[in-house]
């Protein structure tokens, strides 16, 4: 609630993408301006009915589209946080070329693995599970560090691979080789192969630059829990090919290991993103840390959510898998420092109300509770969207016109 002190209802938007429907700066800007709207029409309706003056009093707007380190951190970077998109030609997950972007800003780069190593970049959406690789994303790492990256974030969700980071480390100058001495073909199945790896043509630059892994998984590389059991599967891997994979990558950071003297195989989070966290904490010595920290530190969150009357976050599904790190757990976590209350809003949602209040919401709403059907969500929620939004404008709005005196709000 405001106090007597403010001039607007300050309201924080700072959704993640409602997939396969609206991106994350749809979502805020439909959110943002729907809340206003009703919130002005209810406020003034009450206020004006009661002979008060609130000249100059309104409600102020903070969108901050985010993303939890998997598709659309980019978008939510670029739209968040200024940072330029760069679009450039690299190989996609099967070799085919594709036109993938990453963000910068000075020597800060995000490079969305999604963008050139992603499920959705694979042709005619057929999984390659034996044969994709992440060849696309080092050219992406490249391509930044030639434009004078010396921090780079990857963001490694919605990967079509499982080879261990093995194309990206081609991509930044290292060799694997087979017992001829050839190197290999891409891909986690040829892993099996393995005889040596040459590092002599690495990246120098590498030496000199600063790695976050932005994965919330906290998965190690191999095992049961590793790579290929638990996000093989999702990338058309059947139990054969799990198992395959598996003793791939286990031959994978053997040889890596013996070469470095460094084995992050049991490190949480080296079976992120097909075993590419195994290369990254590893070999490039990166940090691990939650997708949606890092988009909200670049974004500026703390300065640019003072005084915040509100938090609205949000996400397509707030299901089970919310609470593992998602968007608007994320955001309910940094909005208690505001602190405001927090509101999610969602394409549907199947948590009970118990669940998402002991996470730190104060209140849930979902496009299935204006229409039932799940296809219709999906195909109007822009509309859908606009009328919740609304209504819960109107809801705010009604409360603090009820708090209002002649001398302010909460008087």
């Amino acid at each position: 609630m405001p106090t007597p002190e403010q001039t607007a209802f300050h309201v924080v938007v700072a959704p993640d993408k409602f997939k396969g429907s609206l991106t994350a700066t749809e979502v805020a800007r439909t959110i943002a301006e729907n809340f206003r709207d009703g919130f002005l029409t209810v406020f003034l309706e009450v206020t004006r009915a009661r002979g008060l003056d609130t000249t100059g009093w309104g409600v102020v707007s903070t969108t901050l589209p985010v993303a939890d380190g998997g598709e659309g951190t980019v978008e939510a970077a670029v739209g968040s946080a200024g940072f330029q998109a760069v679009t450039v030609r690299v190989a996609g997950p099967t070799g085919d070329p594709v036109e993938a972007t990453y963000a910068r800003d000075g020597d800060t780069a995000i490079v969305e693995m999604a963008q050139a190593s992603g499920l959705d970049r694979l042709p005619g959406g057929a999984h390659a599970p034996l044969t994709a690789s992440t060849r696309g994303t080092g050219e992406l790492v490249r391509h930044a560090l030639d434009a004078g990256a010396r921090d780079v974030v990857l963001a490694v969700g919605g990967s079509a691979s499982t080879d261990g980071g093995a194309g990206l480390l081609t991509a930044l100058g290292g060799r694997l080789l087979d017992a001829a001495g050839d190197d290999l073909p891409d891909g986690g199945a040829a892993l099996l192969d393995l005889d040596r790896v040459d590092l002599s043509g690495l990246d120098r630059r590498l030496g000199s630059t600063g790695f976050t892994l932005a994965a919330d998984v906290d998965n190690p590389l191999l095992g049961p829990r590793g790579a290929a059991a638990v996000f093989g599967p999702q990338k058309g891997a059947s139990p054969a090919d799990v198992d395959l994979l598996d003793r791939a990558l286990t031959r994978f950071a053997d040889v890596l290991a013996a070469a470095t003297g460094t084995d992050a195989r049991d490190t949480p989070g080296a079976g992120a993103a097909g075993g590419v966290g195994f290369l990254a904490l590893g070999l490039l010595g990166a940090t691990r840390r939650p997708g949606v920290e890092v988009v909200l530190e670049l974004a500026g969150w703390e300065h640019r959510t003072v005084g915040a009357s509100l938090v609205i976050t949000g996400e397509g599904s707030f299901d089970e898998q919310s609470l593992g790190g998602k968007t608007p757990v994320g955001v309910a976590a940094a909005a208690a420092r505001v602190p405001a209350p927090v509101v999610v809003v969602s394409g549907r949602r199947t948590l009970p109300e118990e669940r998402w209040r002991a996470a730190g919401f104060t209140d849930a709403r979902a496009l299935t509770d204006l229409e039932p059907d799940p296809a219709v969500c999906v195909r109007e929620a822009g509309r859908l969207l606009a009328e919740l939004a609304g209504t819960l404008g109107a809801e705010h709005g009604a409360r603090v016109a009820a708090t209002w005196t002649a001398d302010g709000p909460g008087a």
